[in-house]
């Protein structure tokens, strides 16, 4: 079964969707330069609203380790997703400290990126079109990665069938597809998940 993430949830009204719904990950971003970056407090918050079936995924870029333990530690997520430049060396620092799942983030572009994510230190990896490009990358070049990945990257209620059949990743993750004016659209929402849903023969 493909799992689903629904990244970069800001509200209150975010999270009652996610409960309904019941993704099994959601995403904050911490990522400062990001439109959908939230605050420590503010993920606190919506976490504690969270329910408890659902991971919580906190997306940083080149963060220190220590604020990435601490939000591990405290509760505040359940996974640490790394977007930014952390090597393998850091991703090996951080399981040292938590005893949770790591996802590194690579864009795809060529073969040697697929390389890259093939020997990552983490748990999973996530490929993607760049960072919150909203586009989708070449799935030819990932036909020959052989380790649980999440798929990123202009996935929408249009494409996402097509992307399980041809790909058949671990989990399929989404922000902007879910997303009307730049906040969350929960009819949207709900037909993604139905849609992923459906195909995986889980309805």
């Amino acid at each position: 079964m493909t799992s689903i993430k629904l990244c970069g949830l800001m509200r209150a009204e975010d999270i009652e969707a996610v409960n309904i719904l019941k993704p099994e990950y959601i995403g904050f971003v911490f990522a400062e330069k990001s439109k959908r970056c939230v605050t420590p407090e503010k993920a606190a918050e919506l976490k504690r609203l969270l329910n408890p079936e659902v991971k919580a995924v906190g997306v940083f870029v080149d963060e220190d380790i220590d604020n990435v333990s601490k939000l591990l530690k405290n509760g505040t997520i359940d996974i640490a997703q790394l977007h930014g430049n952390e090597d393998n060396s850091y991703i090996e620092k951080l399981k040292k400290r938590i005893n949770t799942p790591v996802i590194k983030a690579f864009q795809i572009k060529s073969g040697e990126d697929i390389a890259e994510a093939q020997n990552s230190a983490a748990d999973y990896v996530l490929l993607d079109s760049g960072k919150g490009s909203g586009q989708i990358f070449n799935w030819e070049l990932i036909k020959s990665i052989n380790r649980p990945y999440f798929l990123a990257g202009g996935l929408d209620t249009e494409n996402i069938q097509s992307a399980i059949r041809s790909n058949r990743p671990f989990a399929v993750d989404v922000s902007s597809g879910i997303e009307t004016d730049g906040k969350k659209d929960l009819d949207k929402m709900t037909a993604f998940v139905n849609a992923v849903r459906k195909e995986e023969g889980n309805e």
